[in-house]
């Protein structure tokens, strides 16, 4: 923060005159800041009413408790904000530009306890929810079609994205509760378990396996695969599930989106492991993989000791409830 003025409180209470000094230290400006927080909403008062009696009484407060903060607040600031007139007072134009950004601040602040209180209302409150762009098109929306049937008006953030991804939003605060597989196991994390999903083998309809119901893997062995991108579960699983029938998937084309990855199948550029599609798409059939689990189980993460509001409680509840039964039916597989 080179370059930045600090204004630092002045020796003997010699405010008028004082000067601004540069210091590029930020532990002072936290402390300045600290000082000042409490003592706005006084400085506010007083400068609205310009009367130190009547602004004492409008915000409840004893007038000397009141004066007193007035008078610490100058001495950190090392300038006058009010010229005293008897029992009335008056901003100095120092005043006058402080009172400005001390209003902004102040309702700043209120806007973010408004916020704050609307997220964590029971019945209205908001929801951070990170799900895998797999779930987007049919699990999340009937989940929360769902959940809404008893809460109607709680309200959604959400975030589409790949497992790791979204495991460090969850760190950062920034979701409260995410649907990712692998079901992680990390420090400072809770996950639990709630379903699975059968990975079939996805190949192009006048593929040579095509007229088959199940095949092993290994059968694939020698085939250009699409996958998700490295850093995705889906493609974690992708190779070692490969791994487990002994071959390393050649890969032709790498993607972010599952759906997407199906096309590449549709249009002859290479086979793919993936979950069953909600919608059955031309072009390619699935194909149950024999000899192997090939599942990718589906958990619930939130972060370890974190306190949840009351809608975050109800969907985490909720979610934890569908334990078995929180995927839709596929369409257009071989059973």
């Amino acid at each position: 923060m080179h370059g930045i003025a600090i204004i630092v409180p002045m020796q003997h209470q010699q405010r008028s005159g004082a000067r601004l000094s540069q210091n590029s230290d930020t532990e002072d400006t936290a402390h300045i800041v600290r000082l000042l927080a409490p003592r706005l909403a006084y400085f506010a008062g007083v400068a609205r009413t310009e009367h130190v009696t009547r602004a004492a009484r409008e915000l409840g407060v004893p007038q000397s408790t009141l004066s007193r903060a007035l008078v610490r607040l100058e001495q950190d600031l090392g300038v006058d904000l009010f010229a005293r007139h008897g029992r009335t007072v008056s901003l100095t134009p120092a005043g006058r530009t402080f009172l400005a950004s001390a209003e902004r601040a102040l309702a700043e602040v209120g806007k973010a306890v408004e916020s704050v209180r609307a997220d964590a209302d029971p019945a209205s409150g908001k929801v951070a929810f990170g799900f895998l762009h797999t779930m987007g098109s049919e699990t999340v929306p009937g989940l929360i079609r769902a959940f809404r049937a008893d809460h109607p008006r709680v309200r959604f953030s959400l975030v589409q994205n790949y497992g790791e991804a979204m495991l460090e939003r969850l760190r950062a605060g920034e979701l409260d509760l995410c649907l990712t597989s692998p079901v992680p196991d990390a420090p400072g994390l809770v996950a639990r378990r709630l379903d699975e999903q059968r990975l079939r083998l996805v190949v192009p309809d006048d593929h040579r396996l095509a007229s088959r119901k199940r095949v092993r893997l290994a059968e694939a062995a020698d085939e250009a695969f699409v996958t998700l991108e490295p850093g995705y579960g889906l493609r974690r699983i992708t190779d070692d599930l490969c791994a487990e029938a002994g071959f390393r998937p050649r890969v032709a084309f790498e993607g972010e989106e599952a759906e997407t990855l199906r096309g590449l199948v549709a249009a002859g550029l290479g086979v793919a492991l993936l979950p069953p599609p909600a919608v059955a798409r031309p072009g390619v059939v699935e194909l149950t993989v024999t000899g192997q689990r090939a599942v990718r189980e589906i958990g619930v993460a939130w972060l370890e000791g974190h306190p949840d509001t009351a809608p975050v409680a109800a969907f985490k509840k909720f979610l934890l409830s569908r334990r078995g039964r929180l995927l839709p039916e596929a369409a257009g597989v071989s059973p």
